[in-house]
This record gives structure tokens, sequence and C-alpha cells, in this order.
């Protein structure tokens, strides 16, 4: 599931797909929306830094690779960090 703030800029539709660590499913996702690639990732295929990962609510532990697992009923969500002071 994408954050609110991430679909007002390219809406993206909660979404069931496999994969059994972080990178595979927004793989897959980025399979069915490709369009999507751009504000996930930056042009080293590197996490954005405005953007946090959730795995069944705790922030996933590689930010680097996203290998953390990912079990059939997990639920993750893709927000946008805050910064700021």
């Amino acid at each position: 599931m994408f954050a609110p703030a991430i679909q007002r800029y390219v809406e993206s539709p909660a979404r069931e797909v496999a994969g059994a660590s972080v990178a595979a499913v927004l793989e897959a996702v980025l399979t069915l929306q490709p369009e999507l690639r751009g504000y996930l990732f930056d042009d080293q295929g590197r996490l954005r830094h405005h953007l946090s990962v959730f795995v069944d609510g705790k922030a996933v532990h590689d930010r680097q690779r996203l290998s953390d697992p990912v079990a059939p009923s997990s639920e993750i969500y893709v927000v946008q960090a805050l910064t700021g002071g």
C-alpha cells in the first residue's frame, strides 16, 4: 500500500503480489505500474531518502537492498518520511 501523500503524484491502488522480500514485492508492483519506479528509487536504484517502508508495522532494516523477509500475509506500506525541525 502506498500512502496518500505518494498517491498525490502517482495513483497507486493497494495490490496483492507475491514476493519473499520487500525488493521482490516492490519489483512485482513496478512490473504492474512502472511509472512508480522514478518516484520510489533514485537513478542509482536506491530507495529515495524521503521514503520509508514498513512491513507489518515495522520499519525495514535493509534500506539498501530491501532484503527484509515478507510472509504471504504481510502488509507493506510505503510512506513519505517526515523531515525538518
